[in-house]
């Protein structure tokens, strides 16, 4: 696998090999933080730190075939960090809810991987209602196209417990829309 050959050579101390590895993830961990980010410029810098972190970590990752889980759990923690700092920080105009300023940044983006803005943003609000562990299963699965394997490795999570939130998030997506549509009759 070519992510096994690139992973022996960054070994190697070939710094080539890192740009091409983070050249081949770069876009969906870029998309994975716009979805975890108040704003594209801390979605961008999320992802930056990420790859930094993976670079600077190289030498305690044991590679098993789950390199992008590992990148995934990195910027999954790097996220929850900027969260933790922007709580502290609070620059957001006054009355507006973080939620509101969030939607509003994303509409304005204009991400390659983001052709169908419309459906994401729709998905975006309907997957609200979900807690926030099932939220974060749903994204992972769904929008990042993650294996529940890996999704279990991400979030630390056991297998089975992913499978059962993956279950039980779909269930009241599915009665949200339903419920949704019966209100539109």
């Amino acid at each position: 696998m070519r992510e096994d050959k690139l992973i022996k050579r960054i070994e190697q101390g070939d710094m080539t090999a890192a740009d091409e590895l983070i050249e081949t993830y770069y876009p969906e961990i870029l998309r994975y933080c716009i979805w975890h980010a108040p704003n594209r410029t801390l979605a961008e810098d999320a992802t930056q730190d990420t790859f930094l972190k993976a670079i600077r970590y190289m030498n305690r990752y044991v590679h098993r075939g789950k390199f992008r889980a590992f990148l995934y759990k990195i910027a999954s923690n790097t996220c929850i960090d900027m969260w933790r700092k922007q709580e502290t920080i609070k620059e957001f105009p006054e009355g507006m809810k973080l939620e509101q300023m969030q939607l509003q940044m994303e509409i304005s983006y204009e991400e390659s991987g983001f052709q169908e803005v419309g459906t994401l943003l729709d998905m975006q609000r309907i997957i609200r209602i979900l807690p926030a562990e099932q939220r974060e299963i749903v994204i992972l699965r769904f929008v990042h196209d993650l294996t529940i394997r890996e999704i279990a490795d991400v979030t630390g999570i056991p297998f089975r417990t992913v499978q059962s939130r993956i279950r039980l998030a779909l269930k009241k997506l599915k009665m949200e829309y339903r419920k949704e549509e019966n209100d539109e009759n």
